[in-house]
């Protein structure tokens, strides 16, 4: 026994009673370590369950055994509605006619259209093009790639379509702005695009009589 290691003879009863608490107390906390570990290995384990992850679903295009086309998108019902996303007008959903970029909108322009498209230019556009169209607006002041100007001769002359095609689809370092500029909207600048094209160019001529007293005042 410990005791006897230490003395050499025979231990007296406090000492081997002192031993046998020591001795409990150690495995005790033996015991009470083993169970907390335990009890984290097995917290740890029902936190990596794959029940999330392996969710019984179809990734668009991946094929199913349960139909017996093999296929897990379904064709629509036959006699479905489209709402929203028919799209049955080419010129104004793609600025284009039989392939080639409009000269023309689907709409006729008025002022409240030619407002609206100012607002939006000003918005999504003069970050990069400047407010009249210049290409040096504030992102290209600080690094940006430099966008052409919209008032050079070969811009001037694209048909109105290529602007609703260029915001749609996106050209060169430009992105899209599909998702941030609805489709209306898209021909709305492109037409306000047309009047900053034509007010750089304009004479004094061009401008309705009604107008010229104000200009003449400024």
């Amino acid at each position: 026994m410990l005791a006897d290691g230490l003395h050499g003879g025979a231990s007296r009863p406090g000492q081997r009673t002192l031993a046998h608490a020591v001795g409990r107390g150690i495995a005790a906390l033996q015991t009470r370590s083993v169970a907390m570990l335990l009890a984290f290995v097995l917290l740890a384990a029902s936190a990596c369950r794959q029940d999330m992850h392996d969710q019984p679903k179809f990734i668009p295009l991946r094929e199913s055994t349960f139909f017996a086309d093999v296929r897990s998108a379904r064709p629509l019902v036959e006699g479905t509605v489209a709402r929203d996303h028919l799209r049955d007008d080419p010129l104004l959903y793609t600025g284009k006619v039989d392939g080639t970029d409009s000269t023309v909108l689907p709409f006729p322009v008025d002022s409240t259209l030619m407002a609206r498209g100012q607002e939006r230019f000003n918005i999504y556009c003069s970050p990069c093009h400047g407010r009249t169209g210049m290409g040096d607006g504030m992102v290209v002041r600080r690094g940006y790639r430099h966008p052409p100007s919209l008032h050079d001769p070969r811009v001037r002359d694209a048909p109105v379509g290529h602007f609703f095609d260029v915001m749609t689809n996106g050209f060169g370092a430009m992105p899209d702005y599909a998702a941030q500029v609805p489709v209306r909207d898209r021909w709305a600048i492109a037409a306000y695009i047309r009047a900053l094209q034509f007010s750089e160019h304009a004479t004094v001529a061009d401008v309705p009589e009604a107008e010229r007293g104000r200009l003449e005042k400024q």
